[in-house]
């Protein structure tokens, strides 16, 4: 039975080691477009924008995302809610875990991070503006896939949460408050 297991062991080592990548720190940067969704986005809005980050030689990285959702609290069903324009900026600081599967260059990954939700809106004959600089969290998942030694495509799902002092003192007593929205993007990925 040892000998069995050896020659198991010794087959499954070699299996592994011949088709492992070769190791290698990446530099990223994919200009994206999509929607936001879900939660204080009544409808699907269109999305755009980029993230620029780094993988290790192993599965960790880190991601700087910036991203732009113009008209975020329009209404395109002639329901009339008193905005004129509004839109949503976000720019958040990730932390990346993903493996690279096999040869094709095809690596799924996770990503939570924190940063600025910057939502600003007009309301019609400009009776109110508002401007207001948040705190938020998200967390996603996606899939890169290279075409090309530089090349590649990238899916991406995430969720963006708004954080608050409830407080309002002194004292720090963070909390999630009522603005939430999900983003789905697809962009080109171009590898350093």
């Amino acid at each position: 039975m040892t000998k069995h297991l050896s020659v198991a062991i010794a087959a499954t080592m070699l299996f592994v080691l011949a088709t492992a990548q070769p190791a290698r720190a990446d530099w990223l940067l994919t200009p994206f477009a999509g929607v936001s969704f879900g939660g204080s986005a009544d409808q699907e809005k269109f999305v755009y924008g980029a993230g620029f980050g780094w993988m290790g030689n192993g599965i960790v990285g880190v991601e700087f995302d910036a991203a732009i959702t113009p008209r975020f609290l329009d209404r395109d069903d002639g329901i009339v809610v008193g905005i004129e324009d509004s839109n949503v900026s976000t720019v958040m600081a990730n932390f990346v875990v993903g493996a690279p599967l096999g040869s094709p260059g095809v690596r799924p990954y996770a990503s939570a991070g924190a940063g600025i939700l910057r939502l600003r809106a007009t309301s019609v004959d400009n009776l109110f503006r508002l401007n207001d600089n948040s705190f938020g969290v998200n967390v996603g998942a996606g899939i890169m896939g290279f075409v090309s030694e530089h090349v590649g495509l990238r899916l991406d799902v995430r969720y963006f949460r708004g954080i608050q002092d409830t407080n309002g003192g002194d004292d720090i007593d963070l909390s999630l408050d009522g603005f939430q929205f999900w983003r789905a993007t697809a962009g080109t990925t171009f590898r350093f």
